[in-house]
């Protein structure tokens, strides 16, 4: 049996779906950024294939131990310098479906893990 910590005062995605990402009563239809108590609701939504390490600035301020990135419906590759940029600061670095990202974001985050998630909203129906 495994014992985990659970931060019940954790943010959570609830559901993703083609509509936009709910956490709590609210959907997001934009790529959003995520903290444990924070949504950045301004995130410059840009194509993955051109973020760099600055867009992340805000962030990698908090010194989380992970990134996720949801990159929509599929899984969307970074460019290669910003996987090296976060290597070079020790920080993870996981790249998925934003699905797949949310779970990820809510297993860490109910640990009371110092993640942050960066999600783009699954295109729209």
């Amino acid at each position: 049996m495994k014992f985990t910590r659970e931060n019940p005062t954790a943010l959570m995605v609830r559901s993703v779906t083609p509509e936009g990402i709910r956490i709590g009563d609210k959907v997001y239809t934009r790529t959003i950024g995520l903290t444990v108590d924070t949504v950045v609701e301004d995130w410059r939504d840009k194509p993955v294939a051109e973020l760099a390490e600055d867009d992340f600035a805000t962030l990698l301020a908090l010194e989380p131990e992970v990134v996720v990135l949801g990159t929509g419906t599929t899984n969307i590759f970074p460019p290669r310098e910003l996987v090296f940029a976060m290597a070079r600061q020790q920080t993870g670095f996981e790249v998925m479906d934003t699905a797949a990202a949310a779970r990820t974001y809510n297993v860490l985050a109910g640990e009371g893990r110092n993640v942050v998630a960066v999600l783009y909203c699954p295109d729209a129906a």
